[in-house]
């Protein structure tokens, strides 16, 4: 059995850079958001489905879902988030199985924004891998990347997993308050771990 270890954290908190950076040990990372993003692009399998069940307005004109539409759509209506959610997920986990399955690296990391909400992804990790930082860090983050306002930013935070809760479910934490090389030096003693855990 492969050692698959499920890596999350709340937005922006550095998911990405940690995952990156085990990547760049020998890692196979298989990263949720980035297969909802290829199923939700132009020519993605999730588009026609977006398309009939939310209409033609929620697909912009080269033929992706309309991120920013439907971002608003979910963040204000709780069961339109649930519908949608029902649409891309079996999709996602299907695709991320097939992923990890085809894995070549000595172990797999599993990149899960949800993971500790969601019983099916727990389910399949091994381990739980949290990178964690104060909220305002995140805020500040994500407005640097995505140019969002604060008030949105937080609304995200406050609709995720409290932080302690998630750092209750963890059985590694980074802790990525630092700086990047800060960062990378606790992946590094992370990767040695695993790779040890994975030969065991």
């Amino acid at each position: 059995m492969r050692l698959v270890v499920g890596l999350t954290g709340g937005i922006g908190s550095g998911k990405s850079a940690a995952a990156e950076e085990l990547a760049r040990l020998g890692a196979t990372v298989v990263d949720t958001d980035a297969i909802s993003h290829q199923l939700t692009a132009a020519g993605g399998a999730a588009v026609p489905e977006i398309m009939r069940q939310f209409g033609s307005a929620f697909v912009d004109a080269t033929g992706a879902m309309n991120r920013k539409r439907m971002r608003e759509l979910v963040f204000a209506d709780a069961e339109e988030k649930q519908r949608l959610e029902a649409l891309l997920h079996p999709m996602i986990g299907a695709e991320s199985a097939r992923r990890i399955a085809a894995a070549t690296g000595p172990y797999a990391v599993h990149v899960v924004p949800l993971l500790i909400e969601s019983q099916g992804y727990r389910e399949r990790v091994g381990r739980v891998l949290v990178v964690d930082c104060p909220e305002d860090f995140q805020v500040a983050r994500v407005r640097q990347r995505s140019g969002l306002p604060e008030g949105e930013i937080r609304r995200i935070i406050a609709s995720q997993i409290k932080r302690e809760k998630r750092l209750a479910a963890a059985d590694d934490v980074i802790d990525n308050s630092g700086s990047i090389a800060a960062l990378q030096q606790q992946v590094q003693k992370l990767h040695e771990k695993y790779l040890a855990l994975a030969k065991a």
